[in-house]
C-alpha cells in the first residue's frame, strides 16, 4: 500500500461536471443509501434477537447506535486513510469490512459479539465508503455540484424504503441469521461502487508541464488548518447543535402517534409518508441551490432549511390528532430533505476541494458526539415528563438555535474582501521583470507561475479571512 499514488485532485484539472462523473454520482447514491438507511433497516431484526438472547429492546438498540457512532466518529480516521492511500482503495477495503461484519454477525452466539461485528466492523466499513464517496463527488462536479449533492442524498430515503421491507421478508423466510448473511452479501456492492471512483488526472500533454512548474509538497494526513477558517468553525458549531435535535422526531413520531391512540399500522405509515416526501425534496432542493442567484447565497438557504425544520418540530409538538401528525410528517420531510441536500454542499463551498477530505472528517467527529447525546437525552426527558410535546419542543429549539448560529455568524463574522484591481497589475509587473540573459524560457515560465500562485495564496490566507468566491458567500 505504500506505493499507492494518492488521488488528490490536481489543481490544474477542471471538474468534468458529467461524463464519468455520472458513474461516480451513482456510486455515491448507493453508498449514501447504505450508510444512512442500514442502521435503521437492521432494527427489523430486533424482536428476533430479543427472543434469541433473552435481552431487552434497549440492548438491541445499541446495534444501531454503534453503527451511527462509527459512521460519524471515525471521520478523522477516514480522512487520514483517504489522504494517504486515495479514495478508491479505501472504499473497496471498506466494502469488505462492511460485508464481513454482517457475515460474521450471522454466526454470533451473544449480543456482545454482534456489537463488535454488525456494529463496530460494519460501521467502520460504511464509514470508509461514505466519506470518500463525497470527496470524489466534490472533485467530479463543480457547476452542477448542488444538483449532484441533492441526487446523491436522495439515496438515503430511497434505500430506507427498500431495505426495511426487504429485511422483514428476509427475517420471515430465513430468520435473523440468514437475513444478516444475505445483507452482508448485498454490502459487497460497496466494493463495486468503490471501483467506480476513478481518480482525476490532468491531460497527458499537460502532465510534464505541471511536473516542471509545481514542486511536490508533503501531504498532510489530517489538515487542521481548516480551523483557521472562520466559516468552517461556524459551520461545525452550527452543525453540531443541529444534530442534537435533527434526528429526534423521526425516532419518536411513531410512538407519539401510538400514545394518542393511533393504530400500529397507521402510526408506522407516518415514516413512509416522511420518506416519500424526502425522496423528492432532496433533488428539488439541489436544483434550486444550483440556480445562478441562489448558489452564492447557498449558506443562507441552508440556514432557512434548518429554521424551517425547527419550526416544523415546534408546530408538531401541538399535534394531538393523526391528521395533524400527517401534516407534520409532510413538512418535516420537506425540511429534512432540504437539510440533507445542502449540508455537505455548503461545507464543500466553504473549504474547497483541496481541504474537503480533512474538513468532513473533523465535522463528522464533532457531530458524532451530538448523535450519541441527542436521542438518549430526549428519551430521558420523555421518561421524566411523560409527554412527547416537550421532546419535540426541545428538538425544534435546538435546530432553530443552530440556524441562528450559522446565519448570523456568517453575516456578521465572515466579511467579503473586495477584489483588489492592482493585483493583476502586480502579477503583470512580476512577469515583466527582466531576467538574466542566460536564463532559459522554461525557467522564466516556472518563476512566473510560482509568482502567480504566491499572490493567490497570499490573498486567500491574509488575516485569516475567507476569499471572495462567486460560488459561496463565506
Amino acid at each position: 500500500m505504500g506505493a499507492v499514488v494518492v488521488d488528490d485532485n490536481p489543481s490544474k484539472v477542471k471538474a468534468p461536471d458529467g461524463g464519468w462523473g455520472w458513474a461516480v454520482l451513482f456510486g455515491c447514491f448507493v453508498i449514501t443509501g447504505f450508510s444512512y438507511a442500514f442502521p435503521k433497516a437492521v432494527s427489523v431484526f430486533f424482536k428476533e434477537l430479543i427472543r434469541e438472547f433473552g435481552i431487552g429492546y434497549s440492548d438491541t438498540a445499541w446495534i444501531s447506535s454503534i453503527l451511527l457512532a462509527m459512521l460519524y466518529g471515525t471521520g478523522p480516521l477516514c480522512s487520514i486513510c483517504v489522504n494517504r492511500f486515495g479514495c478508491r482503495p479505501v472504499m473497496m477495503v471498506g466494502g469488505l469490512f462492511a460485508s464481513l461484519g454482517m457475515v460474521c454477525a450471522s454466526f454470533c452466539t451473544s449480543i456482545i459479539t454482534i456489537y463488535l461485528t454488525a456494529g463496530v466492523l460494519t460501521g467502520l466499513g460504511l464509514a470508509l465508503n461514505f466519506q470518500p464517496s463525497l470527496i470524489m463527488l466534490n472533485r467530479y462536479f463543480d457547476k452542477r455540484r448542488p444538483l449532484a449533492n441533492g441526487l446523491a442524498a436522495a439515496g438515503s430515503p430511497v434505500f430506507l424504503c427498500c431495505l426495511s421491507p426487504l429485511g422483514q421478508v428476509l427475517q420471515h423466510e430465513f430468520g435473523w441469521r440468514g437475513g444478516f448473511l444475505i445483507l452482508g452479501g448485498l454490502l459487497l456492492n460497496c466494493c463495486a461502487c468503490g471501483a467506480l471512483m476513478r481518480p482525476l488526472e490532468p491531460p497527458k500533454k499537460d502532465q510534464e508541464e505541471v511536473k516542471e512548474v509545481e514542486k511536490p509538497k508533503p501531504k498532510k494526513l489530517l489538515d487542521f488548518s481548516v480551523f483557521k477558517d472562520r466559516g468552517f468553525v461556524i459551520y461545525t458549531l452550527a452543525a453540531s447543535i443541529m444534530v442534537l435535535g435533527l434526528f429526534v422526531p423521526p425516532v419518536f413520531v411513531v410512538s407519539y402517534a401510538k400514545d394518542i391512540g393511533v393504530q400500529d399500522t397507521k402510526a408506522a405509515f407516518l415514516l413512509t409518508i416522511l420518506g416519500f416526501i424526502d425522496i423528492f425534496a432532496r433533488p428539488t432542493c439541489g436544483v434550486i441551490a444550483g440556480l445562478q442567484w441562489v448558489r452564492p447565497r447557498c449558506v443562507y438557504l441552508f440556514g432557512f432549511a434548518m429554521i424551517f425544520n425547527g419550526f416544523t418540530d415546534l408546530m408538531g409538538s401541538m399535534s394531538d390528532t393523526y391528521g395533524g401528525l400527517v401534516v407534520f410528517c409532510i413538512f418535516f420531510g420537506i425540511s429534512y430533505g432540504m437539510v440533507g441536500a445542502l449540508q455537505f454542499e455548503v461545507l464543500m463551498a466553504i473549504v474547497g476541494t483541496q481541504k474537503f477530505s480533512s474538513a468532513i472528517g473533523l465535522v463528522l467527529l464533532a457531530e458524532a458526539v451530538a448523535v450519541l447525546i441527542g436521542p438518549p437525552s430526549a428519551g430521558k426527558i420523555l421518561d421524566a415528563t411523560g409527554r412527547y410535546m416537550f421532546v419535540f419542543i426541545i428538538a425544534g429549539t435546538e435546530v432553530v438555535i443552530s440556524s441562528l448560529v450559522l446565519t448570523f455568524g456568517n453575516f456578521f463574522c465572515i466579511k467579503k474582501k473586495p477584489e483588489e484591481p492592482h493585483c493583476t497589475e502586480e502579477v503583470a509587473e512580476i512577469g515583466e521583470i527582466k531576467k538574466p540573459e542566460d536564463q532559459s524560457p522554461r525557467e522564466e515560465k516556472a518563476e512566473a507561475a510560482e509568482a502567480e500562485q504566491f499572490l493567490k495564496e497570499d490573498e486567500k490566507e491574509k488575516n485569516g479571512e475567507v476569499v471572495t468566491n462567486p460560488e459561496t458567500c463565506v
